[in-house]
């Protein structure tokens, strides 16, 4: 049994994501406050960071790298199976983790994790122009498409859906991207992607 380690706030949310689509069994280790600095997690992730995950031998952190291994191993789909296609699929999550992930992250923190009287307008305003140029090009990529990859959903469209969806709950200004609303409002009506985020 595969378990994954990491809360319902947390980047696991994305790896449980990925398990659902695939029709994965697995177990869920929430962590409680602090459990990431925990002995017996230290021993999953030396690192003392959630996500983990355990697959039989295979343990490993960094939720984008747990959903590739995820869907090369079990498929069902999530891995595109011609070349050029798998190419895109690993392009596109590093692009999430590169060009969109630390801005999206930024936006998240001071709009939506800290208590109110602890937010940083300024610096969300900051990152939201930093993001716009992202946002517009991934826009340019999603015109008349419903996938990033391929004409189904892929591995491709969870780990970049997974970085920017945040941006439909904190107040990011979508109108100018309706290509990319569509899409990330369809990827986050999927019954999977709400079932993660619900435990």
């Amino acid at each position: 049994m595969i378990t994954l380690y990491g809360s319902l706030r947390s980047r696991a949310s994305r790896c449980a994501w990925a398990l659902n689509e695939l029709g994965v069994d697995y177990q869920r280790d929430l962590l409680p406050d602090g459990g990431h600095k925990k002995p017996d997690f230290l021993k999953i992730n030396p690192a003392g960071k959630a996500p983990a995950l355990k697959d039989g031998d295979v343990v490993m952190a960094e939720s984008l790298a747990i959903n590739l291994y995820l869907a090369r191993k079990y498929d069902n789909g999530l891995w595109p199976s011609s070349e050029a296609d798998q190419a895109a699929a690993l392009q596109w999550t590093v692009w999430a983790a590169c060009e969109a992930e630390p801005s999206a992250v930024t936006i998240a923190i001071e709009r939506l994790f800290k208590p109110e009287d602890q937010r940083n307008d300024a610096k969300a305003k900051e990152a939201e122009e930093a993001l716009k140029p992202r946002l517009a090009h991934i826009d340019s990529q999603l015109k008349g498409k419903d996938h990033l990859v391929g004409g189904a959903l892929s591995i491709a469209d969870i780990n970049v859906a997974s970085v920017l969806a945040s941006a439909l709950v904190t107040n990011v200004d979508l109108g100018p991207y309706p290509d990319l609303k569509r899409w990330l409002t369809a990827t986050a009506n999927r019954p999977a992607y709400k079932k993660a985020r619900e435990g």
